[in-house]
């Protein structure tokens, strides 16, 4: 697994060398390594704690600090890279794979589509705080070289 991980860290690396960003596709698959099997639903607080966008097929929820999921979407969320809300349905605090939907509220084009939620993977949080600063120091080292 470490060695994996450490072959996509450097891939990533590799592949956003020349913008000193990383892409979307490259932050989704970072997330995707470090999430775990797939489950049925999530207890929902009622906010979130936060929120990433991962392009337009999938998002990274904080129910707590410490505590997250990646949701991927069906047919992928229309400006989901450019919410500043989105709106997550739930059943009685319970949100669940194929059942429930995130909407952008603030489009900037005005649409306000709901993306069904297609699967739901807990992050594992603390690795993948360990792997984002890896790479932020990685891409720090490399535009130290002359």
């Amino acid at each position: 697994m470490r060695t994996a991980l450490s072959a996509l860290l450097l891939a990533i690396g590799m592949a956003g060398c020349a913008t000193g960003r990383i892409s979307s596709e490259e932050r989704l698959a970072l997330y995707r390594a470090h999430a775990g099997d797939p489950v049925g639903e999530f207890r929902y607080p009622g906010r979130l704690s936060g929120w990433t966008a991962l392009g337009n097929d999938a998002l990274a929820v904080w129910t707590k600090p410490n505590e997250a999921y990646l949701l991927e979407l069906g047919g992928g969320c229309v400006d989901l890279d450019f919410a500043n809300t989105i709106l997550i349905t739930n059943m009685m605090g319970r949100v669940s794979a194929r059942s429930d939907r995130v909407q952008v509220i603030d489009s900037p084009r005005g649409f306000n589509i709901a993306c069904r939620i297609q699967s739901i993977r807990p992050l594992q949080v603390k690795a993948l705080r360990v792997s984002e600063k890896e790479l932020r120091e990685a891409r720090g080292a490399e535009r130290e070289v002359p």
